[in-house]
């Protein structure tokens, strides 16, 4: 009979054993005017100029939303070129030569404790909205969005499942600035008048409950707590994780905070506590590069650095003969990628390359594995079917807008049917 796939190699043991290694000394930072969320965007800098860390670049712009560009170093501004951003596209990227002076523009000044504390609503919304602050767990949703809600929020979770293989950035954040989690966390609720926090890991990750619960201590006037969920995947999905954090089942589609919820990655309520506390926007984050291609190493990188860089530092690809398969993401959910000219941006975490092995994919055998994994309760063979005759209506029938893109189908088939491609082709055309 076939069983449920829920438990999958995640391949972190090796990369949490890995030193981090802090590289400031990249001579030119690529800063993307566009990206998957925003197709239209605007630099307010010119060649010639110097710029400061923290000072806005540019604007990009979505459908109902803008989101300021702020420079990661200081430097002269000397122009633009194309280069691949998270999505995985080619777009235009002003760039800005380092000075390696670090200079802070004269706006980033910590608040005291006192101003933190006189803070309003709107007063956090605008402090988040101006930061240019998105979910760093990979949605890039605007974060200052989810904090305008006119809903009663009873619990703000941190999420810190990070479920995926390979990725390892929310885990070495958990161990090295359980603080700065917990202090996001604290604003978060008061920003959206929530009572109640909780900081959702793993079961397994013992070592992050005694972290956690250690800087807990300095915060006993809060009710904040550590919940633990599942190991499997995808069990760092927020409807997955809220049903086993709290006990509520939300309908997907549905927004968080009518069921009195709000949901934030570990690595977002870092940044939110940057933004109130020291007035930054994101200025690093940990990259790392793994896969039995390159030489597997991590770093702490700032956005705007280009990859190709560390994967250099990293000291370069293996079997150099043999052609790359390079993921930009984690191997599930990740985006696969032609060329290394990538810029670390807000949502960047990881870089897989694998050499290339060729896969016969093999006609399907009506097992019904990925029906049996699929998260969501869609059908994906006869999606991939209808796709295939674009018939618009079945696919709509079939639900197919429900499919997360989590890789189960996919990492299921024995028949090596990359079925999750399909799942993206037809919720396109399904529209």
């Amino acid at each position: 009979m076939i069983a449920k796939t829920k438990y999958i190699p995640d391949g972190k043991k090796e990369l949490k054993e890995l030193s981090i290694l802090h590289y400031l000394d990249a001579n030119y930072l690529y800063y993307p005017v566009t990206s998957a969320r925003c197709p239209e965007g605007k630099t307010c800098v010119r060649e010639g100029q110097f710029v400061k860390i923290g000072e806005v670049i540019g604007t990009r712009k979505g459908a109902f939303f803008e989101q300021p560009m702020h420079a990661t170093v200081s430097g002269e501004v000397v122009g633009y070129e194309k280069r691949v951003e998270q999505s995985g596209k080619v777009v235009d990227c002003l760039i800005v030569k380092n000075d390696k002076k670090y200079k802070f523009h004269d706006s980033i000044i910590e608040r005291t404790d006192e101003e933190i504390n006189a803070l309003t609503k709107q007063d956090y919304v605008t402090i988040v909205k101006e930061a240019g602050l998105v979910g760093l767990g990979g949605s890039a949703f605007p974060t200052y969005i989810k904090l305008e809600t006119k809903d009663q929020i009873d619990v703000v979770i941190a999420n810190g499942v990070e479920c995926e293989p390979y990725l390892i950035a929310d885990y070495s954040l958990m161990m090295d600035h359980p603080q700065d989690i917990i202090e996001g966390l604290i604003y978060t609720m008061k920003a959206s008048g929530a009572k109640k926090g909780l900081i959702a890991i793993k079961k397994k990750y013992t070592e992050i409950e005694e972290r956690i619960n250690f800087s807990l201590k300095q915060f006993t006037q809060y009710d904040i707590k550590v919940v633990k969920v599942g190991n499997y995947y995808p069990q760092g999905w927020e409807l997955e994780m809220i049903k086993n954090a709290i006990g509520i089942k939300i309908p997907q589609g549905e927004l968080l905070s009518k069921y009195g919820v709000l949901n934030f990655n570990v690595s977002t309520l870092q940044s939110i506590y940057n933004a109130v506390k020291k007035r930054l926007p994101v200025l690093e984050r940990l990259f790392t590069i793994s896969g039995n291609g390159v030489h597997n190493s991590s770093f702490r990188a700032r956005i705007g650095t280009q990859i190709s860089e560390l994967i250099e530092l990293a000291g370069g690809y293996k079997d150099i003969d043999i052609p790359k398969v390079l993921i930009l993401g984690g191997p599930m959910m990740g985006v696969n990628v032609t060329r290394d000219d990538i810029v670390m941006t807000h949502t960047s975490t990881s870089l897989i390359v694998l050499n290339e092995e060729k896969l016969i994919e093999e006609p399907c055998i009506h097992c019904a594995a990925c029906v049996y994994s699929c998260p969501v309760s869609i059908q994906p063979t006869q999606i991939m079917n209808a796709y295939k005759v674009k018939d618009k209506d079945a696919l709509r029938m079939l639900e197919v807008s429900k499919c997360m893109e989590c890789g189960l189908c996919s990492f299921v088939c024995p028949s090596k049917i990359h079925l999750t491609e399909y799942m993206r082709l037809g919720k396109r055309l399904a529209k």
